[in-house]
C-alpha cells in the first residue's frame, strides 16, 4: 500500500482535493514530478454537488466512476463520502494525513500547524476576519475528524507567509489599543506566494534574491513586495478585501464611501458586506460577469471599462509595492488571470514602461515563462502556481510521513 496526503481546499460553494504520494521534505524538485495521483473538485456544495477529477496522467475519470452526491449534501455527509471514492479510485493507496488551506492564522501562527482542539478554538475566532473563506475551511477539518478521527490532520495559513513583514509595514493608523487587539495587515495568497518564492532560483538564478513583485491574478487577486524570497510588503490587509480590484471585490475604497451607504444609504452592515465581497470588482463595473475570458470576449464597452480599471488599479499597486523593496527587479505573474491573460499582462505592463518594463508581444502572447524583452530594464516572467504541493509537503513534514522512494 501506498502512503498518500490528501490536500483539501474548501470554500463555500466547492471543494478542491488531490492525493499526492507521500513527498520527501528534503525534496525541493520540480512540482512536475510531484504530480498527484489524483486531482479533482466538488462543486454546487449544498445545492446539486458535481464531482469531477482527473488522473496523475490528465486523463478525465469516467462519469460512471464518480460517487454518488445528492442535492443538498454538506460537509459532514461529503467528506466521509470522498475519503471512500479516493481511496477506492486509486490503487493501492492509504490516507496517512491531510492537509488543509485556512486562509487566517492570525498573529499566532506564522507557519502550518498540527490540527488539535486548542487550535480549531484559536481558529474559530478568526472567522470574522474571513468570513467567507475561514468557516468552511473549518468546516472540512471537523468533516474529516469525524470521518477518520485518528487521521493526522495539519493546518496551513495564507497568513503565514507575511508574518516577515517588519511592524511598520502591518500597522494601521488607528489607535494603539485596536493594533494591539490584533487590527493590522496580515495579508493573504501566502501559499501560492511560498511556492512562488521556492520557483525564484530555477528562473532567476542569484537575481531571485533581488527586489521581486509578485501579482496573484485570479478572482481574488493580491500581489506581494519579496527581498531575498521573504514578504516585505504586500496589497492586502486586515481582510481579503483590501488591495486590487476583484473578481466580485471592490478592493480599497474610502472608508468615507462605506459610512455613507450607512449613514446615507439606510443600508446594515450585511448588505454592505454583500456588496463589497460579492457584489462589486469586475462583475460590479461591467454588469457583466466576474470572469475575465467572459469581459475580454464582450463587445460591451463595460466590460472594457472593467477591464481596463481592473489594470490600472494593479499596475498603481504594483508601483506602490516598489517603495518598501527600494525598486524593482522582476515582475511575476501567477494564478488564473495572471498565468492566462496576455491582455490583461500587456495593460498592466503599459502603465509601468516608466519603470523600464517592456513586454515581448510573441512571448506573452504564447504565456512563455520569461514575456519580457531582452531589452526591459525588469524581468517579467509567468509562474504557474501551485498551492497544493505547498500543503502537501507541510502535511509531510509535521507529520513524520514516510517519503515515497524510487521518485
Amino acid at each position: 500500500m501506498k502512503d498518500a496526503i490528501l490536500v483539501l481546499n474548501a470554500g463555500s460553494s466547492s471543494i478542491k482535493f488531490a492525493l499526492y504520494p507521500v513527498i520527501s521534505v528534503s525534496d525541493t524538485g520540480d512540482a512536475d514530478n510531484q504530480a498527484p495521483l489524483i486531482r479533482g473538485k466538488i462543486t454546487g456544495i449544498g445545492n446539486n454537488p458535481i464531482l469531477s477529477a482527473q488522473d496523475r496522467t490528465g486523463n478525465k475519470i469516467g462519469q460512471n466512476r464518480l460517487m454518488p452526491i445528492a442535492p443538498n449534501t454538506e460537509y459532514d455527509d461529503l467528506i466521509p463520502n470522498l475519503l471512500g471514492w479516493l481511496e477506492s479510485s486509486v490503487d493501492d493507496a492509504t490516507i496517512c494525513a491531510a492537509g488543509h488551506r485556512v486562509v487566517h492564522g492570525g498573529q499566532g501562527h506564522d507557519k502550518p500547524a498540527r490540527v488539535t482542539p486548542e487550535l480549531m478554538n484559536d481558529l474559530e475566532k478568526l472567522i470574522p476576519l474571513a468570513p467567507l473563506h475561514q468557516p468552511h475551511n473549518l468546516a472540512a477539518i471537523r468533516a474529516v475528524t469525524t470521518a477518520l478521527p485518528d487521521l493526522a490532520q495539519v493546518a496551513c495559513f495564507d497568513t503565514s507567509f507575511h508574518r516577515t513583514q517588519i511592524k511598520l509595514a502591518q500597522s494601521f493608523a488607528l489607535p494603539r489599543a485596536l493594533t494591539d487587539e490584533g487590527i493590522i495587515r496580515y495579508g493573504f495568497h501566502g501559499l501560492s506566494y511560498d511556492y512562488i518564492a521556492g520557483q525564484l532560483p530555477k528562473h532567476l538564478g542569484a537575481r531571485a534574491n533581488g527586489r521581486v513583485i509578485v501579482a496573484h491574478l485570479g478572482n481574488g487577486a493580491s500581489m506581494c513586495a519579496m527581498k531575498n524570497r521573504q514578504s516585505v510588503a504586500t496589497s492586502m490587509g486586515f481582510t481579503a478585501l483590501d488591495g486590487l480590484m476583484m473578481g466580485r471585490r471592490c478592493g480599497t475604497i474610502d472608508p468615507g464611501v462605506i459610512l455613507h451607504l450607512i449613514d446615507n444609504k439606510g443600508m446594515s452592515s450585511q448588505e454592505v458586506g454583500q456588496l463589497l465581497y460579492n457584489q462589486s470588482g469586475l462583475l460590479g463595473v461591467s454588469g457583466i460577469s466576474n470572469d475575465m475570458h467572459v469581459l475580454e470576449t464582450s463587445i460591451s464597452p463595460h466590460a472594457q471599462e472593467a477591464i481596463n480599471l481592473f489594470c490600472y488599479r494593479a499596475a498603481c499597486e504594483l508601483a506602490s509595492l516598489t517603495i518598501p523593496i527600494g525598486g524593482i527587479d522582476t515582475i511575476v505573474f501567477t494564478a488564473g488571470i495572471g498565468e492566462n491573460s496576455a491582455y490583461v499582462r500587456q495593460k498592466i505592463c503599459e502603465h509601468l514602461s516608466w519603470m523600464g518594463v517592456f513586454l515581448d508581444d510573441g512571448a506573452n502572447t504564447k504565456n512563455a515563462p520569461r514575456i519580457s524583452k531582452a531589452g526591459s530594464d525588469v524581468d517579467v516572467l509567468i509562474i504557474p502556481t501551485n498551492e497544493e504541493i505547498v500543503i502537501a509537503r507541510a502535511t509531510c513534514n509535521l507529520t513524520n510521513s514516510r517519503p515515497v522512494t524510487g521518485r
